[in-house]
């Protein structure tokens, strides 16, 4: 088994060293050592997307994060002809004027996100726009009827604890800026609001 130790390290470095190892060589099992949850579930997530069979053990606040490659166990190549949208998301309100008009914008525009004939693959809020999935977030009905959808509602981790609304997120999941870059280059269309 292949062991890293990445305690101290912020996110997204657990991500990107897991990466990096099991991209390197044949890694048929691998334990991520990390000591904050953010940390270990993105890893986690990480590796269940290259193929890893994965099980977290905590001790205290040590995650060890082990992996176990499947048979057959490679990241899937998306199709060709699927389309991947991905909405990003900064700000509360759409575009630039009145703040009125924006809020009545942005409930319209993430409304009609649901309606559309490919619906979104997994929206992404970033900076001022993670206020969107806060508990007394005025869209927060509309982002749980997308979610219900199918759609993955994800925020940066990041911009979640500078505005300390971490322990708010009532819709979605906490993600990281690895994975929010990579949502942009596996996306085939990327809409803003």
């Amino acid at each position: 088994m292949e062991r890293i130790d990445l305690k101290g390290k912020t996110c997204p470095v657990p991500v990107i060293e897991t990466k990096k190892l099991i991209e390197s060589r044949q890694v048929d099992e691998v334990e991520v050592i990390v000591d904050n949850p953010t940390a270990s579930e993105n890893v986690r997530r990480f590796l269940g997307s290259r193929g890893y069979a994965t099980t977290v053990l905590q001790e205290g606040n040590v995650y060890r994060v082990e992996g176990c490659l499947q048979e057959g166990g490679a990241a899937v190549e998306q199709s060709g002809t699927q389309k991947k949208v991905l909405v990003y998301v900064d700000t509360e309100t759409m575009g630039r004027g009145d703040d009125g008009l924006g809020r009545v914008l942005m409930r319209s525009f993430l409304n009609t996100l649901k309606e559309l004939e490919v619906r979104p693959w997994r929206i992404v809020f970033v900076n001022g726009g993670v206020r969107n999935v806060v508990a007394d977030s005025e869209y927060l009905d509309i982002l749980k009827e997308t979610e219900a959808l199918g759609v993955e509602i994800v925020s940066c981790g990041t911009c979640l604890d500078y505005f300390h609304l971490k322990d708010s997120v009532a819709v979605g999941r906490t993600s990281n800026m690895f994975e929010i870059l990579t949502s942009f280059s596996e996306a085939t269309n990327v809409i803003r609001p």
